[in-house]
């Protein structure tokens, strides 16, 4: 009886689920269905033998894992390429058109979330992988289990795979938010980052507790299940109990896409989740495969990303922050707001004649973007909208740290501190020494380099080297533990086998950058040789000049420096450059490169790479010398500039496959 009783609340609660998510059409209330769930629970906590498998009361989470097993997709799940503008689109479509006439697409909405393979064994359950580097992903079917609209079982008892995206809604976002706002917790700053760390929790009822939602939208294999459509593939979906996205259109031209297209990007901060752009994909199975993949993407879809978006808010105030050079720089305090899914409270204001040229004064309207998609950039001030009660800028004229008087150098925009005993200058310089571009010490954050400092374990560079010394008090420390202190002390050991050029630049010797940093590397393979430069040699090596030259120059001729790397050379720390040889590639080779825009597949360190690599050199503005423009997304005024001067344009794709 009880356990006919059990199977009744399952199949009730199931279906329920079903028409809620999948149909969007509930029979039962919220009551009903909390009042069936709590029977059920009860029941099972008494005969917990007979609690089913495709039991509902998984979804509340309790399973704890010790870390994540790796898992191999069998058909890899592979990104898709990008487009920018519609042009863009017009060279897709047109490349489609060469191989299948009269083609017809399925358009829908790009989920800002997180990409999942689900695998389902006779109708259940039984596998849940991120997409990892696309052939390796990691098995997350314990906090999968806790997804309402991911079903554990499927209308159909066969065996399949579907793929989708696990995304958090902006209603789920906020309540999170200000649970943890109410628990002293740092905020989660966009739904995919939460919806990310969600799903990777040891503990599932974290996930459980986070309101995570998934849209499915690929079938990896369709023939296999007679299918010959996507469009096919997604209704296929949905009758098994799929949540399938009700904002997906099948279009038969090119115009009818553009306005989808169109629509959505004038719409989506209507829809209750995040969106960062529109997939296109041909419908045609045999279609797809005609076309096939390239070593990343399929030929046969891409995705539209949205452009760059501009948004208002107010600067609240003007603060002062003390780099590692001694540098003073001025940053915006905003009211904070959310901008392309991330919510922005402060930017750089770069320095006072920055502030000066633009006009801003505190209390201002501003309008704010996101700088190559990434970094935000208060733009201008809104003038007409000013009341009177704004405050004049005034830079400051003593350090906001140690309050020494500052000192603004002939030719430079900038204000220093010139204290060497100032707190901020060592903090920012032991930050940068380990930063990701230096010698890359993996966990050393700001936070955890300003505790050291203050408990007095980190003062100087050196002190990285002997902080073993120090493991069993700092793992005392609250928020460490053995583990964790083993991964900053084996950090720290691997940093010893970077090249030269990355020492060279975690020195912070001034106005050596990445770029300047990799050039004397090359140039001089040792470190020994770069301290023996002639101040002349040093003047004449390419794109160095007399400013560069002197600060290097001079630098090793301060007799502490060179006790500085005396020591480093003693505790084994890397003194060669170690970077690979130039490839002769007549698609590089002397050439001038300008990246612009946000790459997808690389980082921009990772482009400059492979460009100088190749024999190429890359610099930061277009000019009639520039030879080639390479474009990511939302490019800006780069590209503007180099359509007008005639310059070669490559997007991500044509950059890549001119390495090769």
């Amino acid at each position: 009886m009880i356990e006919k009783r059990i199977e009744e609340l399952i199949e009730i609660l199931n279906k329920a689920s079903y028409e809620y998510y999948t149909l969007d059409k509930p029979t039962i209330t919220d009551q009903e269905y909390d009042r069936y769930m709590q029977e059920l629970i009860k029941l099972e906590e008494k005969h917990p033998e007979l609690k089913k498998e495709n039991s509902p009361t998984t979804r509340v989470g309790g399973e704890v894992i010790d870390s994540f097993n790796k898992v191999t997709h069998e058909i890899p799940m592979l990104s898709l390429s990008n487009v920018f503008n519609e042009s863009d689109i017009l060279s897709f479509h047109q490349r489609v058109q060469k191989e299948i006439p009269n083609p017809k697409y399925v358009v829908e909405l790009k989920i800002d979330g997180l990409s999942v393979s689900l695998l389902y064994k006779n109708g259940k359950l039984i596998r849940g992988a991120t997409r990892g580097d696309g052939v390796i992903g990691e098995d997350i079917t314990h906090n999968v289990k806790t997804i309402k609209s991911i079903p554990l079982t499927i209308s159909k008892p066969i065996d399949i795979e579907v793929r989708g995206e696990i995304y958090m809604s902006k209603v789920a976002l906020e309540s999170l938010n200000e649970q943890r706002r109410y628990n002293n917790q740092e905020e989660f700053a966009n739904p995919r980052n939460a919806a990310a760390g969600s799903v990777r929790q040891l503990d599932s009822k974290i996930a459980a507790s986070r309101n995570l939602d998934c849209f499915i939208y690929h079938l990896p294999n369709p023939e296999d299940y007679n299918i010959h459509s996507h469009y096919e593939a997604l209704k296929f979906m949905k009758e098994l109990g799929f949540v399938v996205n009700s904002n997906i259109k099948k279009v038969d031209s090119i115009d009818e896409l553009l306005e989808y297209i169109n629509y959505w990007t004038n719409n989506r901060e209507t829809l209750p989740y995040e969106i960062d752009g529109i997939v296109i994909k041909l419908d045609d199975i045999n279609g797809q495969k005609k076309l096939g993949y390239t070593v990343k993407y399929p030929k046969w879809a891409t995705a539209y990303k949205f452009p760059a978006m501009e948004v208002i808010t107010k600067l609240k105030d003007i603060k002062f922050s003390v780099g590692r050079t001694g540098a003073v720089t001025p940053n915006a305090i905003l009211e904070p707001v959310r901008l392309m899914g991330s919510v922005i409270s402060a930017a750089t204001l770069h320095n006072e004649d920055y502030v000066k040229e633009k006009g801003f004064k505190i209390g201002d309207m501003v309008y704010i973007k996101k700088a190559g998609d990434v970094i935000p950039e208060v733009v201008k001030p809104l003038v007409e909208r000013r009341t009177g009660n704004e405050k004049d800028f005034k830079m400051t004229t003593v350090c906001p740290i140690c309050g020494s008087d500052l000192v603004r150098r002939e030719n430079e925009s900038a204000y220093y501190c010139v204290n060497p005993y100032c707190d901020a200058k060592h903090i920012e310089g032991l930050i940068h020494y380990a930063s990701r571009d230096a010698l890359n010490m993996d966990g050393f954050g700001e936070k955890i380099v300003e505790d050291f400092y203050n408990i007095g374990f980190l003062r100087s560079i050196i002190d990285y080297y002997y902080l073993y010394k120090h493991k069993e008090t700092l793992m005392e420390l609250e928020g460490f533990g053995e583990k964790s202190i083993t991964n900053l002390l084996d950090g720290i050991e691997k940093s010893k086998e970077e090249s030269l050029e990355k020492l060279l630049f975690a020195l912070g010797i001034r106005h050596v950058g990445k770029k300047t940093a990799k050039i004397l590397s090359k140039y001089y393979k040792t470190m020994d040789n770069l301290i023996n430069a002639s101040l002349e040699e040093l003047i004449n090596i390419k794109d160095i000049g007399k400013i560069i030259a002197k600060s290097v120059y001079e630098f090793f001729k301060e007799e502490k420096n060179i006790e500085l790397i005396n020591k480093l050379k003693k505790l084994n720390v890397n003194m060669k450059y170690l970077g690979e040889t130039e490839i002769e590639n007549e698609n590089f080779k002397n050439k001038t490169f300008v990246l612009t825009g946000t790459l997808e597949k690389l980082t921009r360190e990772e482009a400059k790479q492979r460009i100088e690599n190749n024999g190429g050199n890359v610099t930061g503005s277009v000019s009639k010398k520039t030879d080639v423009v390479i474009t990511g997304k939302d490019p800006g005024s780069k590209y503007k500039k180099a359509v007008e001067l005639g310059i070669t344009i490559w997007n991500e794709d044509e950059f890549l496959n001119n390495l090769f």
